[in-house]
């Protein structure tokens, strides 16, 4: 079981069009500001579209994690692999994998089921990652704050997107 590419390239824009409005001046891009110590200057002269792009193709990449992360029938299939690797087609094991997933393959295929999954891995993950990273750069609490936030936001849609569509 694997998403769409369509849906996971969804769920890839939405670490974007959540920054878009996030991290606005007008709504915490201040903050952000002053709590990571960036400034009009060091913005200016970057290149916009390769940190985009990059940023894209992350997201992307962090979209198929996403969805295992979110989806619990793409479990079912390691049961299937051994110590030879995957089993052929037709046996037995494979026969009750399919029989499992014809009776459950919806079951939790909803967008507030992923979005609860992307919350805790905001806040189970994320967190302690950029957390540790803040301390060691000697960032301040608004600055971890400000960062969590964004990527709980943005993990909850995507989980959410992927769960439901694909």
């Amino acid at each position: 079981m694997f998403p769409t590419i369509s849906t996971v390239l969804l769920a890839a824009f939405i670490p974007i069009a959540v920054g878009f409005i996030y991290y606005n001046p007008k709504v915490l891009g201040g903050v952000w500001m002053r709590a990571s110590g960036m400034t009009e200057e060091k913005m200016k002269g970057t290149n916009m579209l390769v940190i985009f792009g990059v940023s894209l193709l992350l997201s992307f990449v962090l979209g198929f994690i996403m969805f295992s992360l979110t989806v619990h029938q793409t479990d079912i299939y390691s049961l299937h692999a051994g110590d030879q690797g995957f089993r052929v087609e037709g046996s037995a094991t494979m026969y009750q994998i399919n029989e499992l997933m014809n009776e459950y393959r919806e079951r939790f295929r909803t967008f507030g089921h992923g979005a609860l999954h992307g919350a805790v891995i905001g806040l189970f993950v994320v967190l302690p990652v950029l957390g540790t990273n803040a301390l060691f750069e000697r960032k301040n609490g608004t600055y971890i704050f400000v960062n969590v936030g964004y990527w709980v936001i943005c993990l909850s849609l995507m989980g959410g997107v992927l769960c439901q569509w694909g």
